[in-house]
Formats: structure tokens, C-alpha cells, sequence
């Protein structure tokens, strides 16, 4: 992939995918990381004199205008961190985008209207998709993808766009890109996955491929109690898939096969109602009342993890190990965190509500290797998925 310092880009329009898919409250955003991970690329064009026109997503509108979903408190906090105006559109290739866009001058910066408003963006029709991707293109004269967060997607800006102009990725991209290539062809040893999040069947690929390079899993959160269960035992109310039970006895079992260090919770909170001050109890994994259901691991899993994660040499995180976002079930996703932190390993927190937790929990960014900005992309990455935003970046014009 050609990154933007190939390019003299004074003077030049240029398009750039970014990831800019944060929370919103109303029109309060709760976690800005993805909009700061966004600024060096935008800010380096700008300094280099470009005319940029940055493009992303936000939420799930389906391919029509919904003010709930729109950009503008996203331009409102781009600017602040750029410390200089963004021009903001209010349509994504109309009147308004074009107005915007031959307004620019150089070193200024501008935000179209949310992609998903257009239903050219998601399509799966490669003709809509492509006569989309055509109108977008036709604003700029090259294209930077830099949002890391979508790079698993076929969608018109993530893999059409880059087909129709000179192009190349940003440096969050060539960043995360970076980290990912060493988490699967040059991790230091012992290798530890920690896995955590709601449901199983959203990491069978990744769990499936990581079996074959890691040396330890630590597996928590809601997922875990599907392992419980798949060895026989009671989880009472806990989130459970029973279609997986079949697939993570398969795992057990590879994972005794090829000497993987598979380690499980051996105490959770066991809360008599999923609620923020739920009553609860710390109970052995083994043995979670029937009218019960765990919702953080507990104080001995915490220890038995940190333990774990000690002497690794490489680790990569994904979700948290209980209901982070009430506090008295934030406990053991802290618990993983600072031990990630207090490590002297290769550390990656892999995005999504991982990293969200970082934040939220207020624990310094600075403390991990590196924080991923997608989730999502990272694990169909470390899969062994290919990409399109990545194939589309990496095929030259």
C-alpha cells in the first residue's frame, strides 16, 4: 500500500475515507477516540495544503436521511481537535456537498453528511454500488482510506472509491495494519488471546485460527458460559447460546490437542436480575444458582488472569469480561486492563467495546501498546478473512 507521503497533495482535492462511527447521546458524543485517532492523517494533508474532503458513517440509517444519525456533532468535534472550522455538508453528493467541497480552499477541511444516508454506500448491487462510489470520486482527484474501522466492508467508499482515483492509506490504517501483521506472523511468546464480549458465534473464526498460533486463551464475559456449559456445568440465567455447545466442545478439545493453555473463569458475580444495582453474590463458575446469572468474573478469576497475563510476551484483547458499563460489574474488564497495563508485553486492545471500556474506566491510553479502532476489522483480520478496503488499498491505479 502507497502511504500519503507519496503524494504531493498541494493544491489537490483529496477524499478520505475516515472512521468516525462514535456514540452519540442526542447530540452529545460519549467517546470521541475514533474522531482523535482520525486527526494526524486529516491534519497532515490540511498542513501539506490539500483541499480535504473527509467521508464516514455513523450508525445504521438504511439508506435514508435520519437526523438521529447525523455527522454534525461529529464536524463540530473534528474542528475543535483540528483547532480550525470544518465545513460541514448536509447532504452526501448533493447540492450542498458540492457547494462545500468547490468551496474549499487550500489547507481547509470539510465533512460530508453521514454515507449510510445514501443507499448506494451498503448495497450489494455492484451497479448501485458503483455508480455511487462514481458521484463521491468525482469530488476529489485522490483518495486516502484511513478508516480502519470499515475496512471489512464492500462498500462503495471502503472498495469502489479507491478503483477510480489515485490512492493510498493513511496512517491509521498503515498503523493498524502494522500491529495486526505482527499479532499473526511475528508475536513474541508466550502469545495470550484474552476474549471476552457477549456471544461466541461473533469470534468462532477467530477463535478457530487462534488456536493454531497462541499459547495460552483467557476466555471471560458473556461468552464464557457457553464454555461452562459445553463441560456440563450450570449457569443458571447467564448468557448462554446453546446452538454453539457443539462447536466449543470442538474447541476444547483442539485446544488440549495442540497443547493451548485454555483458561476459563472459576468465580463470577452472580446477580439475581441483569440491573446496574442488581443483588448479587461471588459463586464458584462450577456451580451458578439456577436463578442466578453471572455478570462479571470474580475476584479469584481476576487474580488467576492477571496471573496469566504476567509473563506473556504478546497479548491481544477483545471485549470485556463482564457488564463493564454498570460499576459494580466493571470490576474484572478492569482487572484484565491493568494487568495488560502493568505488563511489560506487546499489548493490543482490539477495539470496539474493549476499547470503549478503556475509556470509559478512565485508564490511561497510553498505558497499552496499541488500541485498535476497529473491532470488528481487527478480529475477521486475525481470522485470516481478506479485507476489501485492504485489497482495494493495496491494488495500485
Amino acid at each position: 500500500m502507497k502511504d500519503i507521503t507519496e503524494f504531493d497533495v498541494k493544491g489537490r482535492r483529496v477524499l478520505v475515507r475516515a472512521d468516525l462511527n462514535v456514540p452519540l447521546e442526542g447530540d452529545v458524543i460519549t467517546d470521541d477516540g475514533r474522531i482523535r485517532a482520525s486527526v494526524p492523517t486529516i491534519k497532515d494533508l490540511a498542513g501539506r495544503g490539500a483541499r480535504v474532503i473527509v467521508v464516514a458513517h455513523l450508525g445504521r440509517p438504511k439508506g435514508k436521511p435520519n437526523p438521529e444519525f447525523s455527522l454534525a456533532p461529529v464536524a463540530r468535534r473534528l474542528g475543535e481537535l483540528l483547532e480550525a472550522e470544518v465545513a460541514f455538508a448536509t447532504d452526501v453528493v448533493g447540492e450542498s456537498a458540492q457547494a462545500v467541497v468547490d468551496g474549499l480552499q487550500d489547507g481547509q477541511v470539510a465533512l460530508l453528511e453521514n454515507l449510510r444516508f445514501e443507499p448506494g454506500e451498503e448495497s450489494k448491487d455492484d451497479a448501485a454500488r458503483a455508480a455511487f462510489a462514481g458521484r463521491l470520486a468525482a469530488f476529489a482527484d485522490l483518495y486516502v482510506g484511513d478508516g480502519f474501522g470499515a475496512v471489512h466492508r464492500k462498500h462503495a467508499s471502503v472498495y469502489d472509491v479507491p478503483g477510480l482515483l489515485p490512492h493510498a492509506a493513511g496512517t491509521l490504517v498503515l498503523a493498524e495494519v502494522d500491529v495486526l501483521r505482527k499479532l499473526t506472523d511475528d508475536a513474541e511468546r508466550p502469545y495470550v488471546v484474552v476474549l471476552g464480549g457477549a456471544k461466541v458465534s461473533d469470534k468462532l473464526g477467530v477463535i478457530g485460527n487462534l488456536l493454531t498460533k497462541v499459547d495460552r486463551l483467557l476466555v471471560g464475559g458473556g461468552m464464557a458460559y457457553t464454555f461452562l456449559a459445553a463441560q456440563g456445568y450450570e449457569v443458571g440465567g447467564s448468557l448462554l447460546q446453546e446452538d454453539q455447545l457443539e462447536q466449543v466442545r470442538g474447541f476444547l478439545d483442539e485446544a488440549a490437542k495442540r497443547g493451548v493453555e485454555l483458561v476459563l473463569p472459576v468465580d463470577v458475580l452472580a446477580a439475581v436480575e441483569f440491573a446496574e444495582d442488581a443483588e448479587y453474590e461471588v459463586v464458584d463458575a462450577t456451580a451458578i444458582p439456577a436463578d442466578r446469572e453471572g455478570l462479571d468474573i470474580g475476584p479469584r478469576t481476576r487474580e488467576l488472569f492477571a496471573g496469566k497475563l504476567a509473563d506473556a510476551g504478546t497479548v491481544f484483547w477483545n471485549g470485556p469480561m463482564g457488564v463493564f458499563e454498570f460499576e459494580a460489574f466493571s470490576g474484572g474488564t478492569r482487572a484484565v486492563a491493568e494487568a495488560l497495563i502493568a505488563s511489560e508485553a506487546f499489548t493490543v486492545v482490539g477495539g470496539g467495546d474493549s476499547a470503549a471500556a478503556v475509556r470509559k474506566l478512565g485508564l490511561p491510553e497510553d498505558g497499552f501498546s496499541h488500541i485498535s479502532t476497529g473491532g470488528g476489522a481487527s478480529l475477521e483480520y486475525l481470522e485470516g478473512k481478506t479485507l476489501p478496503g485492504l485489497v482495494a488499498l493495496e491494488e495500485q491505479k
